[in-house]
């Protein structure tokens, strides 16, 4: 094996001897005590144990690492416990312990309101898949040979790489979800996060083996430590709409679910309703839903909750049973019905039931929209589309008991672990009392707590805005490529100055296809992600792997069909496989990135937050009045954008600087050329300045 300089190998920047501002926020369970204290003295403890056997990809390994480490072709071997207690060393070396939380940007003081994020850069992760690698060095790709290590993404391994993020000057890391999910209707090897079993327990599968005696809850604790003492927030992904179809929460509360007879379990589906459009249904389709044959059919595929027909045998199978791994299995062979699984809230869509997950029974009762076109009195609780969208049909009687709990999702990871934010997901389906007290409790917990809206429609910004809410995800990631159909200028120049609540300015999310795989994939990804740094009423953000140009996408669930799954070539061992339901690892270890082009518009962004609003900016068109740029300025400084969405001729672009500054000269200082970092000496020119661009290429630049 090759061994070069270590400062050739790794791409990020120095960890050890920064020194950020913040704290490692402390938990109620750890009192005083962080955990990360505990886990550095663990790693120093078994230096001696191991040796330079585990493999890193390169773009983990901080430049200026002290210890040993060792290139191959496949990576980076160090030894783990020695590379764990040097970043651990920088991170507590960093940071000071007088804030439970981050500090806001340019101050001592923590954030007071939810504000910060709209001025915060986000990058998300599903740690399953972001930092999964095989560490085993005799390993092959394809190999199944067993490693003592933990290849699958850990809490652990996102702390190895944080020096990576923080390099890329992300402020804030949003996590899927982390909590314990289910196997029993599992799709694809590993099920998926959103299939949770327990809202309140990190799931043990993010247990690293380095850790042997701690627990996932303290692995945990320490990457939010970890995250905050390098000033990087924390949000994660809550879904309190549904549940796992054998949630824990069934034992003690079986009326909280809808059930089916088991022996039809196959026949199960959404009904379709002929004379009904694809739609979310209103109030006035209520009556042609519930006269449906195929809706009769289906009410009668339900059944009451075991504990309702049988309560004494309930009480006595929950109590012989609860600890029994087989307990669910053990339920539908002793009762003979099932948890239902859910579908989509819109009329007439033909995706299948949505088998690994089934509705919270948010009322006791039916929707009252809905209850004069229930023919029988004895309709045991059912799922249907107004049962679904509860923000538009609510009921008379609130599951109480329920929403309590649900209430207490946020406040919990608050408490315990010092989170700064969350996303929730199906909020819009929430009844409107239960969404704004899931809002309330959090911010009640903490005033700092930033909320994202699962939004995916733009105009609904200020109905998010009365709600609570601070940001919506938006779909720029839909715009953006939609170049040819105007859509991509319509959104710059339309829809995003006038919104009175900001979106993800983003080019791909967890949902929907890689930005690289995209038509003219790389050049694509990389303007799209270089834009979103300036974009305004914006807040960029990267998903995991972007950065690396990653083609496979993780869900087919937005703008995507089922054959998006095959775009890796067919000799990789990932083809075809999903990383919301499969094993799967981000390609690493890339000769061609996006992380210096990020880098440095993501530092132009933070040193340039008061600059980039909506008031400061002009937007460019060329000579046939298409988007050719834009131009913030605030009568001292600014930044000029341009870009090339010819992805196929060149461009030149004279841009009349003094029409937009009233000044006669220009100091001129270019951060991007090419789509690439560049940096030379400010220069000086006059009032026009003249730009040469290949196609699909990007300039950044900084104007006095």
């Amino acid at each position: 094996m090759a061994k070069e300089p270590v400062s050739k190998i790794g791409g990020v920047l120095p960890l050890v001897g920064s020194s950020p501002t913040a704290s490692a926020s402390s938990s109620n369970r750890a009192g005083d005590r962080m955990i990360i204290h505990d886990l550095l003295t663990h790693m120093k403890q078994r230096i001696s144990r191991a040796t330079n056997d585990y493999l890193i990809p390169r773009e983990w390994l901080p430049s200026n690492y002290a210890g040993d480490a060792e290139v191959t072709d496949r990576g980076v071997l160090v030894n783990p416990y020695e590379f764990a207690s040097t970043l651990l060393s920088g991170f507590l070396l960093s940071s000071k312990t007088n804030y439970n939380k981050v500090p806001c940007s340019g101050t001592d003081e923590p954030a007071k309101d939810s504000s910060w994020i709209h001025r915060s850069r986000i990058y998300c992760s599903f740690v399953r898949s972001t930092c999964a690698f095989s560490h085993c060095h005799h390993t092959k790709p394809a190999s199944n040979e067993k490693s003592d290590y933990t290849d699958r993404g850990t809490f652990l391994k996102m702390i190895f790489m944080l020096p990576y993020i923080s390099h890329m000057h992300f402020d804030c890391i949003y996590l899927l979800p982390i909590t314990l999910i289910s196997n029993r209707y599992k799709k694809g090897e590993l099920g998926s996060p959103y299939s949770v079993k327990d809202f309140f327990s990190p799931d043990p599968c993010y247990h690293d083996s380095l850790l042997d005696g701690f627990t996932v809850e303290e692995e945990f604790q320490a990457f939010v430590e970890a995250c905050h003492a390098l000033e990087i927030k924390v949000l994660l992904d809550f879904m309190p709409r549904t549940a796992a179809r054998d949630s824990e929460m069934i034992a003690d509360h079986p009326e909280w679910f809808y059930w089916i007879d088991a022996s039809v379990e196959n026949q199960y589906g959404q009904p379709q309703v002929p004379g009904l459009d694809f739609k979310v249904p209103s109030k006035e389709d209520l009556e042609a839903i519930y006269k449906s044959d195929s809706v009769q059919r289906h009410l009668k595929l339900f059944r009451y909750a075991p504990s309702v027909t049988h309560p004494e045998k309930w009480a006595n199978f929950v109590k012989s049973r609860r600890n029994s791994s087989d307990f669910f299995d053990e339920l539908v062979q002793t009762f003979g019905v099932v948890t239902a699984p859910a579908f989509s809230d819109w009329i007439n869509d033909t995706q299948p039931a949505w088998t690994d997950i089934t509705f919270l029974r948010l009322y006791l009762d039916n929707p009252r929209d809905s209850q004069p076109f229930i023919k029988s009195h004895d309709q045991p609780p059912y799922i249907l589309q107004d049962i679904i969208k509860a923000s538009n049909f609510p009921g008379n009687i609130p599951n109480t008991d329920l929403w309590s709990l649900l209430e207490d999702i946020m406040p919990h990871y608050i408490r315990e672990y010092g989170i700064d934010g969350a996303r929730l997901d199906m909020g819009h389906a929430l009844p409107d009392e239960l969404e704004h007290s899931i809002l309330a409790n959090a911010r009640q917990q903490d005033p700092a707590f930033a909320i994202i809206a699962e939004e995916l429609q733009m105009e609904k910004d200020v109905e998010s805005k009365k709600a609570g809410y601070d940001c919506i995800l938006g779909n720029t990631w839909w715009m953006m490529p939609r170049i040819q159909e105007n859509r991509f200028q319509q959104m710059v120049t339309e829809v995003l100055p006038r919104l009175e609540l900001p979106t993800l300015a983003c080019c791909e999310t967890p949902d929907t296809p890689r930005s690289a795989a995209r038509a003219h994939g790389k050049d694509f990804s990389t303007m799209m992600t270089i834009l979103s740094f300036f974009l305004p009423n914006a807040i960029p953000f990267v998903n995991s792997g972007q950065e690396i140009f990653e083609v496979q996408p993780m869900n087919l669930g937005l703008d995507n069909n089922p054959e998006g799954r095959f775009v890796l070539p067919e000799d990789d061992p990932l083809y075809g496989k999903l990383a919301f339901f499969d094993n799967y690892a981000l390609h690493w270890n890339t000769t061609e990135n996006l992380i210096d082009a990020i880098a440095t518009a993501a530092e132009l962004h933070g040193n340039s937050k008061n600059l980039l609003n909506k008031d400061n900016m002009r937007i460019l068109l060329d000579d046939e009045s298409r988007l050719s740029g834009l131009i913030y300025w605030d009568g001292h400084k600014g930044i000029l954008v341009l870009l090339n969405t010819d992805f196929t001729n060149n461009k030149y672009e004279s841009v009349d600087l003094g029409y937009h500054t009233w000044k006669d000269f220009h100091r001129v200082s270019w951060s991007i050329r090419d789509s690439q970092p560049f940096s030379q000496p400010p220069h000086m020119i006059g009032s026009r300045l003249e730009v040469f661009l290949r196609p699909g290429k990007t300039v950044v630049a900084s104007i006095e």
